[in-house]
């Protein structure tokens, strides 16, 4: 799941090398904390959060199709 997000966000933004994904696991969820340049903020998030939904909706199906447990992705500076 961290390659996929990785390769989702990469070729958005113009500083690949500073995108880290770090993964907290819970008794029921998983939670992905996406952090990315400050800069390149704008472009994760979208016009009125377009993108990061976008991005969440990719997360969500593929979890739920690998995983039982309830995935969440968070976008940090």
């Amino acid at each position: 799941m961290k390659e996929l997000i990785e390769a989702i966000v990469k070729p958005l933004v113009d500083y690949p090398e500073d995108v880290q994904v770090n993964v907290h696991e819970e008794d029921n969820r998983i939670t992905y904390q996406l952090s990315v340049n400050k800069k390149d903020m704008g472009k994760v998030i979208g016009k009125q959060g377009r993108v990061a939904k976008a991005i969440r909706t990719v997360v969500y199906a593929a979890a739920t199709n690998t995983q039982q447990k309830k995935a969440f992705l968070e976008i940090k500076e």
